[in-house]
């Protein structure tokens, strides 16, 4: 379990396909604090730690993993939001986020006001996945709150702070980036599905 409260940029220093497999090498500031076995949520995706050198770690992502996320994207040099598991005991300060992304989403608009910025993002509303206005959404991982909810769309507002310490900074229009739905109301959401 997550809170989507970004930790920190890792930046990717390696990808190597194994079969279906593509494992990742990412250097990062925490990684002196993480330990073979450890989730790590890496744009919102939770993957385990398999080895650790120096300032660097991999973890490995499988075809499923791959198929239904934006990592198989990735590149050299490219930044990561990462965030360790959360700490029982500790605060809660974004929402549960499980690390399973629901689906993706592309980046169809930025807008910046008055020192803030309006993302707005367009996903296949197929797959049945909702927001509502003023809910929690998961963006590549971090944890935001709803403005603008449409069928297929939904806009968030980035602060400043949010804005140079997570990947928004990186993001243009056609960025793909990683949706995990709220957990609650993917609950409400099958419950009304099966009383028909």
């Amino acid at each position: 379990m997550f809170t989507g409260i970004i930790e920190t940029l890792g930046k990717v220093e390696k990808l190597e396909k194994e079969g279906g497999n593509l494992h990742i090498t990412v250097s990062s500031s925490i990684t002196h604090e993480l330990k073979i076995d450890q989730s790590v949520s890496h744009n919102g995706v939770c993957l385990t730690v398999v080895s650790i050198e120096g300032d660097s770690y991999t973890v490995t992502a499988i075809q499923e993993t791959l198929d239904k996320t934006s990592l198989g994207t990735l590149h050299v040099g490219d930044a990561v939001n990462l965030e360790r598991a959360m700490l029982l005991g500790a605060r809660l300060d974004g929402h549960i986020v499980q690390g399973h992304v629901d689906q993706t989403a592309v980046c169809t608009s930025i807008a910046e006001k008055d020192g803030s910025w309006f993302f707005t993002f367009q996903y296949d509303p197929k797959l049945s996945n909702i927001t509502i206005e003023k809910g929690s959404i998961t963006v590549d991982g971090v944890s935001l709150t709803v403005v603008d909810s449409k069928k297929d769309s939904f806009s968030v507002a980035i602060i400043p702070y949010t804005y140079e310490h997570t990947r928004f900074h990186s993001y243009k229009k056609g960025t793909v980036v990683n949706l995990e739905f709220d957990v609650v109301g993917k609950y409400v959401a099958r419950l009304m599905e099966l009383r028909g």
